[in-house]
């Protein structure tokens, strides 16, 4: 799968997902920081990317319906910092390749995804 990692996420994740064999691109390596989320929106859309994000901006389908994209991954975590995304990643990576993920919406919390179509 091919993965975009949002800049306010940490580097590791795009590594972590590497070592699983996933294409990993984040912003900061695309020069992308600061980017508005529609022009994200639209390079993902391009290049045929999964977005990994904090911004639940992404999580409202009426700006970014999931149709629209091959997937969106939103983190909505009570803690943000690098070690519990990373802690989250590992119980997220298993499910990548046996969920349904394309053109869904995967809302991603500590105990629970939830799935939008």
């Amino acid at each position: 799968m091919k993965f975009k990692i949002d800049e306010n996420l940490p580097i590791e994740v795009a590594e972590r997902l590497r070592q699983e064999g996933h294409d990993a691109l984040t912003v900061i390596e695309q020069y992308l920081n600061g980017a508005s989320d529609s022009d994200l929106a639209s390079i993902c859309q391009e290049e045929k990317r999964i977005i990994i994000t904090l911004d639940t901006d992404f999580a409202n389908i009426r700006i970014y319906p999931p149709s629209q994209f091959l997937g969106l991954i939103v983190l909505r975590l009570q803690w943000q910092d690098k070690f519990h995304v990373l802690k989250i990643l590992e119980r997220l990576i298993p499910k990548l390749d046996n969920e349904m993920l394309k053109h869904h919406l995967w809302i991603v919390e500590e105990t629970r995804i939830r799935i939008r179509g």
